[in-house]
């Protein structure tokens, strides 16, 4: 999805993208597990379900760095893909 990308970002999926976060409930659930994993406490169920929110988070968390230097682009004049 990233590397398919080849047009820079419009100004309105910037934005969408900078807007997304994870509900309260989930970070709530992420703290847990995290917690959990580092006292090594975690079930098969639980890493792999922990396993999803971090893979989530750091696509997420690129996307969103592109996001903020496409925004970056627009106020300098210039677009940034």
């Amino acid at each position: 999805m990233m590397q398919a990308q080849k047009e820079p970002l419009t100004l309105e999926a910037a934005e969408y993208l900078l807007s997304i976060e994870f509900p309260e409930g989930d970070r709530e659930r992420m703290q847990r597990l995290a917690e959990r994993s580092e006292a090594g406490t975690l079930t098969a169920e639980e890493q792999a379900e922990f396993d999803g929110f971090l893979h989530v988070g750091n696509l997420l968390a690129v996307m969103q760095s592109r996001a903020r230097r496409a925004l970056k682009g627009t106020q300098t004049g210039r677009p940034h893909a």
